[in-house]
């Protein structure tokens, strides 16, 4: 019994769209014979829809629509579709309106709704805030003989041997194993952070090994808002072995079969079976960005870019990043020197820019500067040159990027890395400006891992070596180099690290090898900065924690602690 697997890349709201997407998907899977197509965790909706849950208007829509959509799926094949459904004893019994939901469309109608039973509230997810859970795991029989579980994303993530005990209040998987199912599907939207391929891999692994059960995985592929799916879904045996990979950051279709004899899956020896995962960090990093910003892009409504080029390594890199994902045609590069701008800073962009093939544009800003300095005297007077006056650089940068932005409808990527934003090394309204931040969530360490990265995989200095070698400097004064007045980035990242994703207190970190006073110079950083970070674009987030959608501080806080 074939079954086949749609790694999806929907739209949030779009739903005409995305039922398009799974139509194909069915179609498709019709023609190589399939009996069963499954896609992923909300795949009607997209994934994270967020507050367009609390609209009626759009539940109303999406139950049409799925409606619609088992009319239009061709009557030879059983669909799991992602949806949200109404929850009917809402009214009279209380709790949330809705559930996160798979569908079962087969023959014009839908067939049956399997609940998600453990709904994720932490980082990025907020689940509780707009579903019900489900009560109960559940299973249906295909073509009256494959009996098989449904789960949905979190639903597999609660196996106690695998990673000690959670808050939950139930094991769905180890419910649908006392339910002697043959076969268990898990429709997911897993977003990407670094690593979790392989982790998430090992969980499934285990869980089909432990309970001699085969799993077919489903995961979502695609950027939505700060969100990266990564896709990698994929097939194990009930031996714990991976039989089936789908590609990673790229929409992808496969099929596998069930075998009635063994009780099993069974490759496919016609296609490729095994994608192996990425090796290497830096290029994990880099597919998750480059897909990052093309769907940021494209999914808000724009098809050009424009950043500010410094000649520095983070402005290189998004450029880098942009010119990828876009093509060189769809990104412009500003370069806006002032009076401390070095030679080779200009020649630096200049050389980027070539070898991306990017257009340019210079602006210079020393007149504007005059014309800010003149205007401010009367009140600066007898003030000596400070961080005023270096920021009003960065916000006459910040503007004319804006002004280019506005009359040419291009998107405007900001350039910041992850280390300035902890730290607050940037200027609000300046180089802060901006519709997505592209390398918030890279530590000023990884900027140069990933340069040297790309620099090899091409096998040619696309990117300047000149920038991956000179010390880092915002060029806002004679001489500045960052180092000044923040530790080495090597100290510094690690700090942060450990502060941010790792939680770790003063002590903890200092026991791990690094100055207390260097350590509460960073902590107090990290914490006056919050207002900053509050206003900042929206930051593409390949980590653990990043300062996007599930990080929470609060501004006004004490720090004495």
């Amino acid at each position: 019994m074939k079954i086949a697997i749609a790694q999806l890349n929907p739209t949030v709201g779009d739903l005409t769209a995305n039922a398009q997407q799974i139509l194909e998907a069915a179609e498709n899977a019709v023609e190589a014979g399939c009996h069963l197509l499954l896609t992923t965790e909300l795949s009607l909706t997209g994934y994270p829809p967020r507050d367009l849950l609390i609209r009626p208007s759009f539940i109303d829509a999406t139950e049409k629509k799925l409606q619609q959509l088992a009319v239009d799926l061709p009557p030879k094949i059983a669909v799991l579709v992602g949806t949200i459904q109404q929850n009917l004893d809402y009214q009279t019994k209380g709790g949330n309106p809705i559930f996160n939901s798979a569908a079962l469309l087969e023959k014009g109608e839908i067939k049956q709704y399997f609940k998600k039973r453990l709904l994720p509230t932490y980082d990025v997810f907020d689940e509780d805030r707009y579903f019900e859970p489900g009560l109960e795991s559940q299973f249906f029989y295909l073509e009256e003989t494959l009996k098989i579980g449904v789960t949905i994303c979190e639903d597999l993530w609660n196996d106690e041997l695998f990673w000690g005990k959670r808050n939950y209040p139930c094991n769905p998987f180890q419910d649908l194993a006392h339910l002697d199912v043959d076969l268990v599907v898990n429709l997911s939207a897993s977003p990407y952070q670094v690593g979790k391929q392989k982790f998430r891999q090992s969980l499934i692994s285990h869980t089909a090994k432990r309970y001699n059960i085969p799993i077919l995985y489903a995961n979502q592929v695609g950027g939505n808002d700060d969100l990266i799916f990564d896709g990698c879904s994929f097939a194990f045996n009930k031996n714990g072995d991976k039989i089936l990979s789908l590609n990673p950051f790229e929409t992808d279709f496969a099929v596998i079969e069930f075998d009635s004899k063994t009780q099993d899956l069974i490759a496919n020896s016609s296609q490729n079976q095994d994608i192996n995962l990425i090796e290497n960090e830096d290029q994990e990093i880099w597919l998750a960005l480059v897909l990052g910003v093309k769907d940021y892009v494209e999914k808000c409504g724009f098809s050009k870019v424009v950043l500010g080029l410094s000649g520095g390594i983070d402005s290189s890199l998004v450029a880098a990043i942009a010119t990828e994902a876009l093509g060189s045609e769809n990104v412009l590069g500003v370069l806006m020197p002032s009076p401390y701008s070095s030679d080779h800073s200009i020649q630096d962009a200049l050389e980027l820019a070539n070898y991306l093939g990017i257009q340019t544009q210079t602006l210079p800003i020393g007149n504007l500067m005059q014309t800010f300095d003149q205007t401010l005297e009367p009140m600066f007077a007898g003030t000596a040159f400070g961080l005023a006056e270096e920021n009003l650089q960065s916000r006459i940068r910040g503007t004319l990027l804006m002004a280019v932005s506005n009359k040419f409808g291009h998107l405007l990527l900001t350039t910041g890395n992850k280390s300035e934003m902890a730290v607050g090394y940037c200027t609000l309204y300046g180089d802060m400006n901006g519709g997505l931040a592209v390398i918030a969530d890279v530590p000023k360490t990884r900027v140069y891992s990933l340069c040297s990265w790309f620099n090899q995989y091409y096998e040619q200095d696309i990117i300047p070596h000149h920038v991956l070698v000179k010390p880092p400097s915002a060029e806002l004064k004679p001489g500045q180099m960052d180092q000044d007045s923040l530790p080495p980035y090597e100290i510094l990242d690690d700090i942060l690290y450990r502060l941010v994703e790792k939680h770790q207190s003063l002590t903890e970190i200092v026991e791990a090898g690094h100055e207390e006073p260097v350590v509460k110079k960073v902590i107090k950083l990290v914490m006056i900065a919050e207002f900053k970070r509050r206003q900042a674009a929206p930051g593409l987030k390949i980590s653990d924690r990043a300062f996007g959608t599930g990080w929470r501080m609060p501004i006004a806080k004490a720090i004495n602690w």
